[in-house]
């Protein structure tokens, strides 16, 4: 028997979960899935949109590897920092594959990026997913404009979920307080800026048309951001072949330069998308966010941009930025700053150079954050080929019996999968209560007490 630890439930560990125990080299591989949380799925759970239902459907296909025969989840088991150390971790399996993600937002790196009001995307995704970690009063909604930075899937999201009304969430699993302050919630404009121009932005078509679609939202796109971009002049019909997906992206964008969606019925919020704007500095009054000063940009020539010396002021009261996603240090593992990344060969851990025994990666911490969600498939089967092909050498490694017996004895109280399904029982009986369908349970608390079936 092999004894292999997965180190996140995310889709990137489920899925190597799922390659351990359906390749056919190694016949008796035993599959252990850690998660900090008590609660599998990882982003797919805590990063979706609440109103993306197919794509948060996932989790019924991630829900059928997790109840495997030899696959055993292992929620409420940190790994690293304050947790279990990656070397101890190492005693008790013959391999363990780290599928921890990347956490982080990247940050801006420019004046007033520390003001009160100013916030990473992830910051408030997290809350209205009622991610345990986010500070449930984080978020008040009283600013009347918002500026979102960031021009990528997670951008459009956050600015979606800011326009839409409260009653259209009410369907959804959006924890109760972050629905209630989404009901009082004073934004009327979203601004969302990139540096570059829209042929590069990396929003999908469909996320990009959902914007046209909400009711009471009014879509403003200026003609001369269009413009500036060489691509949108090649969109034009007679041109050079474009990308299908920035073709789609552009001819979206033309049509509501020239004709903006109907908002159904009278708009009350406006989201704006602009491009060719660079932030350099989040504007201060009275201590808090007020704004942003932009550098006006122009195409380089080279697929860049340059500054024109010209600079444009929006003023907001909330700034959310959604630049992208990087990697934290694992403490324990080895880690390239400059990538975000852990050093790898093929998924095995590379330390000083050389492959480390027992240890393997897959998903954003291997490669980066890069890739939709499908992407994990390939990249954990690649790993899982290393680990089996190192199968014979691993069975040597010493491991433990019963892994869960050691940790508890570490004084760990790990959730089962048990345990999550009273946590799911117990947002559908709190969804009832409230006359919605299952609410997601916001905080460590009472995700723990359900876990026990300390709630009725």
């Amino acid at each position: 028997m092999l004894r292999v630890a997965v180190v996140g439930s995310g889709p990137s560990g489920v899925y190597t979960a799922q390659a351990l125990v359906t390749q056919t080299v190694v016949p008796d591989v035993r599959v252990h899935v850690l998660d900090r949380l008590p609660c599998p799925y990882g982003l797919v759970r805590y990063g979706v949109a609440p109103d993306h239902e197919k794509i948060k459907s996932l989790q019924q296909s991630l829900r059928a590897v997790l109840e495997h025969e030899r696959v055993t989840f292992v929620g409420n088991v940190a790994v690293g920092g304050d947790g279990v150390a990656p070397e101890r971790l190492g005693e008790l399996y013959h391999a363990v594959v780290y599928c921890v993600g990347a956490a982080t937002d990247r940050p801006l790196g420019i004046p007033g990026e520390d003001l009160p009001g100013s916030h990473s995307a992830t910051e408030f995704v997290s809350w209205y997913s009622a991610h345990p970690d986010a500070s449930a009063g984080l978020f008040a909604l009283q600013a009347r404009s918002v500026v979102v930075i960031g021009v990528g899937n997670v951008a459009v999201d956050v600015a979606r979920i800011l326009a839409r009304g409260a009653d259209e969430l009410r369907p959804t699993d959006v924890p109760q307080p972050a629905l209630g302050v989404l009901a009082g919630s004073r934004v009327r404009e979203v601004h969302m800026a990139g540096r570059r121009g829209p042929s590069q932005a990396r929003f999908t078509t469909k996320e990009l048309r959902e914007l046209g679609s909400l009711p009471g939202a009014r879509i403003v796109v200026h003609p001369a951001d269009l413009a500036l971009d060489p691509a949108y002049a090649g969109s034009l019909p007679g041109s050079a072949p474009l990308p299908a997906l920035v073709r789609r992206n552009l001819d979206v964008l033309r049509g509501w330069a020239v004709n903006p969606p109907d908002p159904g019925r009278e708009a009350d919020r406006t989201i704006g998308l602009r491009f060719f704007l660079r932030p350099v500095e989040l504007l201060e009054r009275r201590g808090r966010v007020a704004g942003v000063r932009f550098a006006r940009t122009v195409p380089d020539g080279s697929g860049g941009v340059r500054d024109t010396g010209t600079y444009e002021e929006i003023g907001a009261g909330l700034v959310l930025r959604a630049v992208g996603y990087r990697g934290t240090p694992l403490p324990g593992l080895p880690f390239d700053a400059a990538h975000g990344t852990v050093p790898h060969r093929a998924g095995r851990v590379l330390r000083d150079g050389a492959a480390s025994a027992g240890e393997y990666v897959a998903g954003w911490i291997k490669r980066g954050p890069t890739g939709v969600i499908g992407s994990n498939r390939s990249c954990a089967k690649e790993t899982v080929a290393s680990l089996v092909e190192d199968a014979p050498l691993l069975a040597g490694r010493p491991s433990a019996p019963d892994p869960l017996v050691v940790l508890r004895s570490w004084g760990l109280r790990p959730v089962e999968w048990d345990g999550w399904l009273s946590i799911e029982r117990a947002e559908t009986t709190l969804g009832r209560s409230l006359g919605r369908g299952p609410v997601k349970i916001p905080d460590w608390p009472g995700l723990m007490d359900a876990a026990r079936g300390d709630i009725p």
